[in-house]
């Protein structure tokens, strides 16, 4: 049974995680992974990726005995969306327009 679920790309992950950001100004990580669709366990690499390519910025706050991680986008990553990601996803859109019937 196949799944009702699309597969996303990587590449569209990354966007779409930084346009949330870019919305919000700053979320903390539940928000972003939840505002995006994405599970902790199977993309925390993409964050930490995005992290150390200074794309985003991480922030960890303490607030009574948890701590809470804050992201935000940087102004790289505003770039790198802007004259990457957006014509990226416009020569290859992430959703296969249906062809008309004639």
């Amino acid at each position: 049974m196949p799944s009702t679920k699309e597969y996303r790309e990587r590449i569209y992950i990354r966007k779409d995680i930084i346009l949330k950001l870019v919305q919000y100004g700053s979320l903390n990580q539940t928000a972003l992974l939840s505002y995006c669709g994405l599970n902790l366990h199977k993309h925390k690499e993409i964050l930490d990726g995005m992290e150390q390519k200074e794309l985003i910025a991480k922030t960890e706050k303490t607030w009574g005995s948890k701590k809470i991680t804050i992201y935000k986008v940087t102004e790289k990553g505003r770039q790198f969306c802007k004259m990457i990601l957006e014509p990226y996803e416009a020569l290859f859109p992430r959703f296969k327009k249906k062809k008309e019937k004639s």
